[in-house]
């Protein structure tokens, strides 16, 4: 069975979806979009850094940590029923649909976290979730990631041992930026969509196949 693989922000969505959801959960309770300020210093060395998880990781503990699981899932499903009607590429759900149409196996592969982007794979009708994990204390967030970052070589690592499990070559994958380039060039039928000029150029230099989405 071919496996169509799907990056989520920016490709199937218009952009970033943590950072949209922690918003809106923060926004419930407004005094709580304080705890923003609490992000600033992680948000200073990841201008030295470029440390994507770190700051992720910092971002959700200072502004989710303590939420209990059931408020947090309510959340995310609004949150994502929202995303997908208002706010995701027409032609992107198209693809989806007719990978799934033809029988393919649907893998939704996101460097956001575990805790929303299953809710996207399920009400997308994807077959599998690859995301970054994010650890729980009981019942209530802890924020702190479990998992590398499900970002640029990560992904590429988590695609060739998706393909190893299920024997299958005949792989189809689509990424709208550099980072996803990695995994892109792994799979036999890579697309970038949307990319930016240099993301293009890239994806020519490695013989990667480029569209437009809207």
């Amino acid at each position: 069975m071919p496996i169509a693989i799907f990056d989520l922000d920016g490709t199937i969505t218009y952009r970033d979806t943590l950072f949209p959801l922690v918003l809106r959960q923060l926004a419930r309770r407004p005094w709580n979009l304080l705890r923003l300020l609490l992000v600033v210093p992680a948000t200073l060395r990841y201008l030295f850094d470029h440390d994507r998880g770190a700051l992720k990781q910092s971002l959700l503990r200072a502004t989710l940590r303590g939420i209990s699981r059931n408020e947090l899932a309510a959340a995310s499903t609004e949150f994502v029923r929202d995303t997908i009607e208002h706010r995701c590429f027409g032609d992107a759900l198209a693809s989806i649909r007719r990978h799934r149409e033809a029988g393919h196996h649907l893998v939704l592969m996101s460097a956001s976290v575990d805790f929303y982007v299953p809710e996207f794979g399920r009400q997308l009708g994807f077959d599998q979730v690859i995301s970054t994990g994010v650890a729980w204390n009981g019942d209530r967030l802890d924020g702190t990631l479990t998992t590398p970052n499900r970002r640029g070589a990560e992904k590429a690592r988590c695609l060739r041992a998706l393909i190893a499990e299920r024997r299958d070559s005949e792989v189809f994958a689509y990424g709208n930026s550099a980072s996803d380039l990695p995994h892109l060039a792994v799979a036999r039928h890579g697309l970038l969509v949307n990319g930016s000029l240099s993301a293009r150029r890239a994806a020519d230099d490695r013989g990667i196949a480029t569209a437009d989405w809207i």
